[in-house]
C-alpha cells in the first residue's frame, strides 16, 4: 500500500507543478517516524497550500485515505501532510534549500522523480 500511496501523492504533486519531487525509503531504519517521506518544493506559499489541498483531494478520491493530520497551512512555508505510512513534505523553494532535509537522510535510498514544467 505505500508505494501506490506514494504513486498517489507524486501524481498529485505533478498536477500542481510542485518541483523537485523525492521519495525516501525510510523503512530500513529503526526510530523512523514512518515509512517513507515524499518531498517537494514550490515557488509559492499559495502553491504550497495548492499541492497540500491537491494531494488531500486526490487521496481522498482514487484510495479513500484521509490524512491522521496536516501541519503548516497556516503560513505555507513548510506543509506536512501525514498519511503514517508517508509524510509528505511541501517546501517553500528557500525553506527546502535552508532546511535540507533530505540530507538528514542522506543514507536513504531515494528515489527522484522528473517531471516535464
Amino acid at each position: 500500500m505505500t508505494e501506490k500511496l506514494i504513486n498517489e501523492i507524486v501524481e498529485a504533486i505533478d498536477d500542481k507543478k510542485g518541483k523537485n519531487i523525492v521519495s525516501l525509503d525510510l523503512s530500513g531504519f529503526d526510530g523512523s517516524i514512518s515509512s517513507a517521506f515524499v518531498i517537494c518544493n514550490a515557488d509559492s506559499t499559495t502553491q504550497v497550500s495548492a499541492i497540500a489541498d491537491g494531494i488531500i483531494e486526490r487521496l481522498e478520491k482514487n484510495l479513500d485515505e484521509s490524512p491522521r493530520r496536516v501541519e503548516g497551512n497556516t503560513n505555507a512555508l513548510w506543509v506536512v501532510v501525514d498519511y503514517v505510512d508517508v509524510m509528505v513534505h511541501i517546501f517553500l523553494t528557500e525553506m527546502r534549500d535552508f532546511y535540507k532535509l533530505e540530507e538528514l537522510w542522506a543514507d536513504a535510498p531515494a528515489k527522484h522523480y522528473y517531471q516535464e514544467n
